[in-house]
Parts: structure tokens; C-alpha cells; sequence
């Protein structure tokens, strides 16, 4: 299975680790080799060893409390939908709209394309360093401690704002279904509360069973807005309006605008932060994952350039973001109740990511790592405090900001770029040290790997003037401006 691996993404190939990477190892290392215990003989290794596998860098184990690699092949397959195919479905069609059918067509699939095989690159660092459960400790690995923190804050600060993210959207939801039936903050509080619940239980095996209720939630609320459409006109369309009017094929954006719409296509992609995670809590992770890795992204790229195609052309130049709220009004009330799962179990899939990076830390801060997956009181105290803490963190941040999606859009042209593109160049660049030029092959994927990390700065700079330029001019019409904690209707309808 290495081999494959190696050959579909270019590592370098190697020579076998004689090294037995598992806590009752028979083999020690000795300088640039290692020692067989048994008979002595010494196994010289052309590569740099690994560092040994000991059961304080494997806390999910079984050591010391409960085992939590139980995930095969279809859990992580459901697990990835919930992690990546939430609510960012809903701003392709929009996309299409500014971009034109064709050209929104061929970002959905190039973007997609170029984050499946930056994905990949992931597992392949994983396949080589099998003591890293999270995206922080691969960077620590290349990096050091030094990058390592830059890494964590980088990490919980991209969490902390999803989750806000998330509850925003659910307040939107509950507004227009209710018809602003309570206070806005009201609403934020009951689904920061809600999602903490979900976030009560330890093990992704619980967040990969809410894999299938969030993918049909999403379905099912697509094919409702699509039937809206389909018996009826767009929500703002006039009464003449007929099917394909204002349909555009190639689109004429000015920069600014072309640049946003493929930052939306990114973030609806831009699930890979969390792979490294699922890997860590897999029975097989070597065998399984390129399964579930290739599963997810035929799936999403499938049904993304499909329900974004369908849409544009059901509304046309009435297509709305979210694309919810194109159909008639009873349509996208009853689409919005039924997306409820899918918002809820995207919060779920982000806040158990960063409340278990957390708890990982302060456990072994504390020399506890053998409590990491027990049930003892300490263990459990900790683990729901961590996320209490980060569920109130995500409640003020969501009040607070008073133009929201503006400044998520900034945070994330910061982060997701390096967790979803940049790191993953990097950590090629790492898997390959010495050899970047040694075959054509080798050469083209050494330039590939630096285009993820151009592109992570692209984003960092042109995204990040993209997304500040929105933000002016949302105050200067005052378009989606609310107050901190206020009560206002956000409903989208």
C-alpha cells in the first residue's frame, strides 16, 4: 500500500522502515539505523528515522482508558460529508451567477481537484508519521515547537469563528422559519447551547454517525428549493419572468467580484483542516482513508457543479446566496427547517475538532495523557469544560461583530488558505527533501506544491482585499450592519 501511495503523489521512495512504529517495539534506534533486539543485527535506514511510536504521542489508543481508533472506511466516508458538505453548498449557485455557467462550472471542479490532491498529500505525510493526530502536530513536525504554536493559535482562532459562523446561521434560520419570533441573540444562545450538547460525547465515531442525516438534510432541502422553482417563479422575480431569462454562460465580473465568488467555491471545499483528525481515530487508517478521501471529493464535486448548475438555471439572475431563499417563500421555509441538521452537525464537526486539540494539550500538560480517553471524572470535567468555554467564546464573538460574514470572510482568507493549501505544500516539500528535481515527475509536483502555497498567499493578500473591500461598502450602505447583541430580524426572507 506504501508503494502505491508514494507513486500517486511523488514522495520520495525509500527503503522499507525496519522499524517497528508500535509501543512493544523489539527494535531500538541506533544512530542511523537500528538495532534488532533479538539478533543483534543493525538495519541501516537511508532516510532520517522515525522518531519511535510510543503510547504518550498515540493517546487514542486504548492505553490507559478507552480505545478510540474504531472508524473503517464508511464511518470516515460519513464523517468527511459532515466535516465539508454543510451549508457552503448553498453559495454556489450565487457563484455561478456572477462568474457565468461555464467558467463557475470549471472553478467548482479545478478548486475541487486541487484540494483532493492537497488532501492526499496529508494522508501521505500521515502514512509516514503515524504518531500525528492533528493538523498542529504535522506542522510541529516540519516546524518545531516555534511554528507549532503559531499552528494552534492559527487553528483554534479559524474554530472559535466557524462556530460563531454557525450559530449566526442558525439564528438566520430560526428567524425566517418563525418569522423573528424571538430576540436574535435569543436564538444565537439556543444554538450555541444545542451544539455544545452534540459536542458532549468524545469519540469522531459519533460525529461520523451524524454523517447521513446531514447529507440528506442538504439534499433534501436542495430538491425542495428546486421544486419551489420549478412550480413557481424566483422569490423576487416579476410575474412574467420565464425560465432562462438572465441566464448568463460566461460571466464578465470585475476582479474584486470574480476573486469572491472563487473564495466561496474554496470554502466549500475547504474541509481538509480536519483529515489528520479522522486518521487519528481510524481502525486502518493507511488502507481505509484514500477510500473515504476519494469518496468525499467524487460526492461533493458531483453534487456541488449539480445543485449549483440546477439552481442558477431554475432562478437565474434571481439566484440568491444562500441559494435557499430563491424559491417561493413557503418553499424556502420549509427548505431552511429541513437544513436545520445539516447547520447543526457542521457546528458538531468543528467544535469536537477543536475541543479535543484542546484537551489533548492540557492533558498532557498536565501528565495525564493516560486519562486522555478514560472515563475518570478529571477526564470528563475537563473535556466539558474546554467546551463550555468555547462554545460561550463563539456566542460573544457571534453578538459582537456587528457585520459578521464580512469579517468571517477576512479571518478565513488568513487561515483556511494555509489549512487547506499551504501547509500541505510545505509538508510535500518535507516528504521529498533532496530529491524536489530528481525525475520530471518529481519536478512538476515540486512546481504544483509551491503553486498551493502562492495561492495561500494570494490569498492572505488579494482575498483579504477582496473580503475588506465588501466590508467598506457594507458600511457604507449599511447592508447587514447590526449591533453588538442586537435583537434585529437577520432573517434572510
Amino acid at each position: 500500500m506504501a508503494s502505491i501511495s508514494n507513486e500517486k503523489s511523488g514522495v520520495s521512495p525509500q527503503a522499507p522502515d525496519k522499524t517497528d512504529h508500535t509501543p512493544n517495539s523489539k527494535k531500538t534506534q541506533a544512530g542511523t539505523g537500528t538495532v534488532d533486539v533479538e539478533t543483534g543485527q543493525l538495519h541501516t535506514l537511508e532516510k532520517e528515522p522515525l522518531p519511535p511510536f510510543t503510547e504518550s504521542d498515540d493517546p487514542f489508543g486504548g492505553e490507559g482508558g478507552n480505545n478510540y481508533r474504531t472508524m473503517g472506511r464508511w464511518d470516515t466516508v460519513f464523517a468527511l460529508v459532515t466535516n465539508q458538505m454543510g451549508l457552503g453548498i448553498l453559495s454556489l449557485p450565487g457563484t455561478l451567477k456572477i462568474l457565468g455557467l461555464v467558467p463557475g462550472l470549471i472553478a467548482i471542479f479545478a478548486i475541487g481537484s486541487l484540494t483532493w490532491y492537497a488532501g492526499y498529500i496529508l494522508y501521505e505525510f500521515y502514512a509516514r508519521y503515524p504518531f500525528v493526530i492533528n493538523l498542529v502536530e504535522m506542522v510541529k513536525v516540519i516546524g518545531g515547537k516555534r511554528w507549532e504554536a503559531v499552528a494552534f493559535s492559527m487553528f483554534i482562532f479559524q474554530l472559535v469563528l466557524t462556530g460563531a459562523s454557525t450559530a449566526v446561521t442558525l439564528s438566520i434560520v430560526f428567524n425566517s422559519i418563525s418569522e423573528h419570533a424571538m430576540c436574535t441573540v435569543g436564538f444565537i444562545g439556543i444554538a450555541c447551547l444545542v451544539i455544545f450538547i452534540f459536542c458532549i460525547p468524545r469519540t469522531m465515531k459519533f460525529v461520523s454517525q451524524s454523517g447521513i442525516p446531514c447529507f440528506l438534510s442538504i439534499t433534501i432541502g436542495a430538491l425542495v428549493t428546486m421544486i419551489g422553482l420549478g412550480v413557481g417563479h424566483p422569490a423576487k422575480a416579476p410575474a412574467d419572468w420565464k425560465l432562462g431569462s438572465g441566464l448568463t454562460i460566461v460571466g464578465h465580473p470585475s476582479f474584486q467580484q470574480g476573486l469572491t465568488a472563487c473564495i466561496r467555491i474554496f470554502f466549500a471545499f475547504a474541509g481538509n483542516f480536519a483529515f489528520c483528525s479522522y486518521m487519528a481515530e481510524m481502525k486502518d487508517p493507511v488502507r481505509d482513508f484514500p477510500f473515504a478521501l476519494r469518496g468525499l471529493f467524487i460526492a461533493s464535486m458531483s453534487v456541488y457543479a449539480a445543485f449549483a448548475a440546477i439552481l442558477y438555471v431554475l432562478a437565474g439572475e434571481y439566484t440568491t446566496s444562500p441559494a435557499l431563499g430563491s424559491a417561493p417563500l413557503v418553499y424556502a421555509k420549509a427548505a431552511y427547517g429541513i437544513v436545520i441538521p445539516a447547520v447543526l452537525t457542521s457546528g458538531l464537526s468543528n467544535g469536537h475538532i477543536a475541543i479535543k486539540l484542546v484537551h489533548v494539550q492540557v492533558m498532557r500538560a498536565m501528565n495525564l495523557t493516560k486519562e486522555i480517553t478514560a472515563n475518570t471524572v478529571r477526564s470528563w470535567a475537563i473535556w466539558i469544560g474546554i467546551g463550555i468555554a468555547f462554545w460561550v467564546i463563539s456566542f460573544i464573538i457571534s453578538n459582537a461583530i456587528p457585520i459578521f460574514d464580512s469579517i468571517v470572510s477576512i479571518s478565513s482568507c488568513a487561515t483556511y488558505s494555509w489549512t487547506t493549501w499551504g501547509i500541505a505544500g510545505f509538508l510535500w516539500l518535507h516528504l521529498n527533501k533532496g530529491s524536489w528535481f530528481s525525475t520530471w515527475k518529481k519536478r512538476g509536483l515540486f512546481c504544483l506544491n509551491v503553486l498551493l502555497i502562492v495561492l495561500s498567499l494570494f490569498m492572505n493578500s488579494a482575498g483579504l482585499w477582496a473580503s475588506i473591500s465588501e466590508l467598506l461598502d457594507a458600511f457604507k450602505t449599511g447592508s447587514g450592519v447590526r449591533g453588538c447583541f442586537d435583537c434585529g430580524d437577520n432573517s434572510s426572507l
